[in-house]
């Protein structure tokens, strides 16, 4: 070595060690072409230095049987990243079961719109190679803990990043819910349903119903009714550390949807709990990633100007 010369060193913002060593790839398996993306970004990662794993039914359904097969106990315990490769469903499914575990995630987008997938496909290369060496920006996502409870008596749990939606079934009649914040009365809702959402979610179904738009770093959940019977019923923005119950007073057929991927039959008088989990989700984005960059592109804002 030449004592004379300059030392070098790799730019603050793209260190040339490896920040995550163990990778987990996520795929939608269902997906037409997904095999092609997951076994394109497992020789990407093995080339970047990488020890690469699948999740266990990514590899089943992909037939990439050359990598380790990982459940999420596994993942959660062995891997330093998960990287999933689909849309927001999938993000969604597998996100809830990671988040316990403190696992990093990010999205490379083989879906539709995208709002946590947000890395385009065709140019994973160019944004994870950054990413892999410790150079991007996190985003930490609020979980709600739902429970249904019956004359007493827990009858089922669930975890949501989206929503709880508790509607009607396919008679065409509303429903009527008893809505309580902390223990406090707030109103009996004549509805289609009640959305229960969180700052993620604010960008699906609550949205649809006339919800706002609610930025990730917010503390909060959105009451958003579903076609309330009183036009005067507007959604409504509450502290993230409310203990939101809701009753069923009157109706046919009711059930709760968590995520709207998973469901529950309700009974008059079940009353459903939302309280903020104690695990978050983790998200990594690029360097320079803004929310609002999201918002504009897959809200399409702007078009025309």
């Amino acid at each position: 070595m030449n004592p004379s010369a300059p030392a070098r060193s790799a730019p603050a913002t793209e260190p040339s060690k490896l920040r995550f060593g163990h990778v987990v790839i996520i795929g939608k398996y269902q997906a037409p072409g997904s095999r092609h993306a997951v076994d394109q970004i497992a020789h990407f990662l093995h080339d970047e230095g990488c020890d690469v794993s699948l999740e266990r039914e990514t590899a089943l359904n992909t037939g990439l049987t050359q990598y380790p097969a990982l459940d999420v106990a596994a993942m959660g315990s062995a891997c330093d990243l998960a990287l999933v490769v689909g849309g927001d469903g999938t993000m969604l499914g597998i996100g809830r079961q990671l988040a316990r575990y403190g696992l990093p995630l990010v999205g490379v987008n083989q879906g539709r719109l995208g709002f946590m997938t947000d890395i385009p496909f065709d140019t994973f290369r160019d944004s994870l190679h950054p990413i892999l060496r410790g150079a991007y920006e996190e985003d930490a996502r609020a979980l709600m803990a739902a429970s249904v409870w019956r004359d007493g008596r827990c009858v089922f749990e669930a975890t949501a990043l989206n929503d709880v939606v508790v509607n009607r079934g396919g008679v065409a009649s509303m429903i009527e819910l008893r809505v309580e914040v902390d223990g406090h009365f707030v109103a009996n809702q004549r509805a289609d349903g009640l959305i229960i959402a969180s700052p993620t979610g604010s960008t699906a179904y609550a949205l649809s119903a006339g919800g706002p738009l609610l930025h990730p770093s917010i503390a909060g959940w959105i009451l958003v009714p579903i076609a309330p019977h009183t036009l005067s019923n507007r959604p409504i923005l509450l502290p993230s550390n409310s203990e939101i119950a809701v009753e069923i007073v009157s109706g046919k057929d009711a059930s709760a949807n968590f995520d709207m991927q998973s469901l529950t039959s309700l009974l008059h008088g079940d009353r459903i709990v939302v309280r903020r989990s104690e695990h978050e989700l983790r998200l990594l984005h690029p360097l320079g990633w803004s929310y609002f960059d999201t918002l504009r592109k897959k809200l399409h804002w702007n078009e025309g100007t």
